[in-house]
């Protein structure tokens, strides 16, 4: 299981332009079943690295994710700068134990 911190990086202010793609790169990712969870990160503030996302995946090898994120426009283009961090479930909420594989 991984999670994945998107913070805004030097062309922020690109982000509008590249919206669009990002949101179908994250909807591909929530189909596939490589994303359980999406969401801003808080609180989004102007200082630098400030804001952004983060991603809950699993069902995917670090190689595989890592090739996944370098698609996402807004890594490819700078708005996001990406820190993948790999977590190894040893207890879940029974709700979440599939995540104990």
């Amino acid at each position: 299981m991984f999670i994945v911190l998107l913070k805004f990086a030097e062309n922020k202010s690109q982000a509008g332009q590249f919206m669009q793609a990002h949101k179908d790169w994250i909807a591909r990712g929530l189909e596939e079943g490589v994303f359980l969870l999406v969401g801003s990160l808080k609180p989004e503030s102007s200082q630098p690295g400030a804001g952004g996302g983060g991603i809950l995946a699993h069902g995917a090898t670090r190689a595989e994710l890592e090739a996944r994120v370098q698609e996402d426009p807004f890594v490819a283009e700078k708005v996001v700068s990406a820190e993948i961090t790999e977590i190894a479930p040893a207890k879940a909420d029974e709700r979440m134990a599939f995540l104990l594989g």
